[in-house]
């Protein structure tokens, strides 16, 4: 069974880099037929993907998020990272974790969100 969970700061200052990790158990982010997602909700709005890392290390972004969002992964520890460089207050949300088969799919594991302010 697979299970995922979000960590990192709950509150961010403005111009501060927002970085997440997501933590996965019960099976290994490099194996085939599993891609790794970055998801957002701010509050009061619907969710927003925003990338992905696959098992094997190719990473896909939005085109509506800016180029200094990045996604990062360590094999050893099974975990994949968000970096969100310069952040803004209307970055403020709450951030998923999720996992697809395929670039594309649908969303069949999540872990559970946490909740991140950018705000001085």
């Amino acid at each position: 069974q697979v299970q995922l969970q979000e960590s990192g700061p709950g509150l961010v200052k403005p111009s501060q880099t927002l970085s997440l990790t997501c933590t996965v158990s019960g099976g290994s982010i490099t194996t085939d037929y599993a891609v790794w997602n970055w998801i957002r909700q701010p509050p009061g709005k619907g969710l927003e993907w925003m990338g992905a890392i696959s098992s094997s290390g190719v990473t896909y972004y939005s085109p509506s998020l800016p180029s200094r969002t990045s996604i990062s992964r360590d094999t050893s520890r099974n975990q994949f990272t968000l970096h969100l460089s310069s952040a803004m207050p209307e970055a403020t949300a709450v951030y998923f974790c999720a996992r697809t088969r395929y670039v594309g799919g649908e969303f069949d594991y999540w872990g559970q969100g946490t909740h991140v302010t950018v705000s001085s």
